[in-house]
């Protein structure tokens, strides 16, 4: 990938508070798994006696459920990206503010199926949105509340788009999954910069294997980054 691909990065490490919960984050493209491997880990992590809010995005409080629609339908799409941009970080504000940090605050984790990462890769790298007002607008809207973990599911972009098309069978791709393989591909790529350069936030696994590899190999990430005993 070129400089020109390289999403726009910024500090992330989520301050450390007394009783504050965990916040995870998934990240991949299409077809990654994502939402399987969130609740799963949702599930070894409620079996270890943790209350756990599964949530996603776009979406994960009323407001920001309101705004999918609109992005994920493809109604914005005639605005450009970086209006496309303006309402996915309208929406994680209201998301940040309903869902993510009142959750933390009383000592909860938080696992998010995607955040500000898509952001910076759909928008930032593939809308041509300029790092500087994909940073700007990421600050708005999330303040302090970073990940402390982010595990992204990396597949090859010919494997996600099939696993998406069987996925979602004669239903109609949505505004993001029925562009071309190169672009899906490119965003692939993307985060990956974004795994490299932030290595201590991000847990890469290869979403290419079997579902009970994959599950397994997040759950020993998050355990080993996070100080979970990985057996019970």
């Amino acid at each position: 990938m070129s400089d020109d691909d390289a999403p726009a990065t910024l500090a992330t490490t989520a301050p450390e508070r007394a009783g504050r919960g965990r916040f995870i984050t998934f990240e991949g493209g299409e077809g990654a798994g994502k939402s399987s491997r969130v609740g799963e880990l949702a599930d070894h992590l409620r079996r270890r006696g943790f209350e756990v809010v599964v949530t996603r995005e776009p979406g994960g409080s009323p407001g920001a459920e309101a705004v999918r629609h609109v992005l994920l339908s493809g109604a914005a799409e005639a605005f450009g990206p970086l209006a496309e941009a303006i309402l996915f970080a309208a929406a994680r504000a209201d998301h940040v503010d309903q869902t993510i940090r009142p959750a933390l605050e009383r000592g909860a984790w938080v696992i998010s199926d995607r955040f500000y990462d898509s952001t910076r890769v759909y928008q930032g790298t593939t809308g041509d949105v300029p790092a500087e007002h994909v940073a700007a607008l990421e600050e708005i809207a999330v303040d302090d509340v970073r990940p402390d973990l982010t595990v992204l599911l990396d597949v090859p972009a010919a494997i996600g788009m099939a696993r998406a098309a069987a996925r979602r069978g004669a239903d109609v791709a949505d505004r993001f999954e029925k562009e071309e393989e190169k672009v899906h591909e490119r965003r692939r790529r993307a985060f990956l910069t974004l795994a490299r350069a932030e290595p201590k936030r991000f847990v890469v696994v290869d979403a290419s294997q079997d579902p009970e590899t994959v599950a397994d190999a997040v759950w020993y990430g998050v355990c080993s980054r996070l100080g979970l005993p990985e057996k019970d």
